[in-house]
């Protein structure tokens, strides 16, 4: 009815409905919901213009050549998925086949020698880019080094597992389809299948030495945490000597982040964690020590390597250039271009940066829409993996 009053005032009472309209909008929260998900076709152009901000100083790299055995890699890897005729990926209703896969890493690798003559401009116009919306959370990590010995002595006392005779995997695609990807880690009790052993039930068997093999013994609980959260990383002898040791398996626990807990305890601030916040807290109350690592379920096993580090294509990583990815939704092997905002050690503002990378990598904590790069193994790589925290931009790339 007060509508009616309103219209038949001519246009005064549809400026006036208009306001209503307005008024009423704001205050039930009429707003843009948020971007769809979804891979976003970018013009040639448009392309071009992302790719042209690229450099290779920019990832500490002194050509673009240096990215062939990191690409090579991703080839070997993709190939073998072609022959063994794996399912395609399917992101957000676009199909990723393996052999368009393969041509895309020739196509690229092809190119290499020409983006030094020609300039990253060029791959506007071979490849065709896919914006991946929302844009992703990047996060760091890094290759840690431990103090460490291969056989126990006083002061190393932390043991570094190997896997498991125990430890059980089942293929679940194996059983159906809607598990394609999917893996069971358990054991197997009394007849029964049973998950596997948590964090707290691993640290307070006193027998589970009998069912693993233990590798080496580090002098630092919390410098192995970091280690199982990084994946891989190198022991640093007491005679000198380094050796590599690399991701083997998991208990198949979901993992749980220590910063979210510790922030939601009070034990930190939450808008300032980071790894070194962390750490510094670990350092600083080491009787909490088993109740908060405890907190994440999650363990991983290890194998001792002669080179490192690897990702989950069994290639070795290349710094600033390999990210590890949620597989369903930016597949292994996948080159890509990204930009982001790095932090910068002594530095007031973070460093923004467009490299050139590849999804070579997987992690517990990385899924949907959050990709973690590999910063390295120096100091300022650990820097940059513990602060890096931020929005940045992700293009998949296919060849046209």
């Amino acid at each position: 009815m007060r509508y009616t009053r309103l219209l038949n005032g001519g246009k005064r009472g549809i400026i006036r409905v208009a306001l209503v309209l307005l008024v009423l909008c704001l205050l039930w929260g009429c707003q843009p919901g948020p971007p769809p998900k979804g891979l976003e076709p970018l013009a040639p152009e448009r392309a071009e213009k992302v790719a042209q901000s690229m450099a290779p100083a920019e990832q500490g790299l002194e050509n673009w050549s240096e990215l062939r055995p990191g690409l090579k890699g991703s080839l070997e890897y993709v190939r073998s998925k072609r022959e063994q005729g794996a399912a395609p990926t399917k992101v957000y209703g676009r199909s990723i086949p393996w052999g368009e896969l393969e041509r895309t890493l020739e196509r690229m690798l092809e190119l290499l020698p020409r983006l030094e003559r020609e300039g990253p401009s060029l791959l506007g116009r071979h490849f065709r880019f896919y914006r991946l919306r929302p844009d992703p959370l990047f996060t760091g990590y890094f290759e840690p080094t431990l103090r460490a010995s291969l056989t126990k002595r006083p002061g190393y006392d932390v043991p570094i597992y190997g896997v498991p005779e125990d430890l059980q995997v089942a293929d679940l695609g194996r059983f159906h389809p809607r598990w394609e990807g999917e893996s069971l880690v358990y054991r197997i009790e009394e007849g029964r299948i049973e998950p596997y052993f948590s964090r707290e039930a691993i640290r307070e068997n006193g027998d589970f030495r009998d069912k693993a093999p233990v590798l080496a013994w580090a002098k630092d609980r919390v410098e192995v945490f970091i280690l199982q959260i990084q994946g891989s990383g190198k022991l640093k002898l007491p005679d000198g000597r380094i050796v590599h040791v690399g991701y083997a398996a998991k208990n198949g626990r979901p993992y749980r982040s220590l910063g979210r807990i510790l922030g939601e305890r009070g034990y930190l601030d939450s808008s300032s964690l980071d790894m070194w916040s962390i750490s510094r807290f670990l350092e600083d109350n080491p009787d909490m020590l088993p109740e908060v690592l405890d907190v994440n379920p999650s363990f991983v096993f290890f194998q001792l390597r002669e080179d490192g580090p690897f990702g989950a294509m069994n290639k070795k990583l290349t710094p600033m250039a390999s990210l590890a990815t949620d597989p369903s939704v930016i597949p292994l092997g996948t080159p890509l271009v990204y930009q982001v905002r790095l932090p910068e050690r002594d530095a007031e503002d973070t460093l923004p940066i467009t490299g050139l990378g590849m999804a070579q990598d997987v992690g517990g904590a990385i899924t949907n829409h959050h990709v973690d790069l590999f910063c390295g193994s120096s100091d300022e790589a650990k820097y940059r993996a513990g602060h890096l925290k931020d929005k940045g931009s992700v293009y998949l790339l296919l060849a046209r």
